[in-house]
């Protein structure tokens, strides 16, 4: 290889690991898993795991109901702590505030009951008894 080919390498790095180093996902498998299953994607493209990133690559990511927006800024050969990790992308303010709005949105809905369906669990059956025979 030419000097110039291994200045390549050093600045670019598979998405997948950069993934898994960037601390987006637990393991390179799930990261891998993501990029064929289309949740990541790169300047708006479905791309394989094997693809190279490197400082100004734009990535969407989505992962369960979050999706973050973000360019990568720097690569690094091994996974550091998650402070170190967040310095290796910027996120946009649009994705900050999208992600901050849905997760408030969950907390409301979260107060929500949704109706039972099919027969009651032991405790609403020893709740419904108790309530029958107080009224007796």
């Amino acid at each position: 290889m030419t000097d110039s080919a291994n200045q390549d390498d050093a600045q670019t790095q598979r998405l997948d690991k950069w993934l898994w180093v960037a601390r987006f996902f637990k393991t390179r498998g799930l990261a891998a898993s993501a990029i064929s299953g289309g949740k990541v994607q790169v300047a708006g493209e479905r791309v394989k795991p094997s693809r190279r990133v490197g400082p100004g690559t734009e990535l969407a990511i989505r992962r369960g109901p979050q999706q973050w927006l973000v360019v990568v800024r720097a690569v690094a050969k091994h996974r550091r702590p998650a402070r170190e990790a967040a310095l290796l992308y910027e996120e946009s303010p649009e994705s900050i505030a999208q992600r901050q709005r849905e997760a408030e949105q969950r907390k409301l809905n979260a107060g929500e009951r949704r109706e039972r369906l099919g027969k009651p669990s032991k405790r609403e059956r020893r709740n419904a008894t108790l309530l029958k025979s107080r009224r007796e």
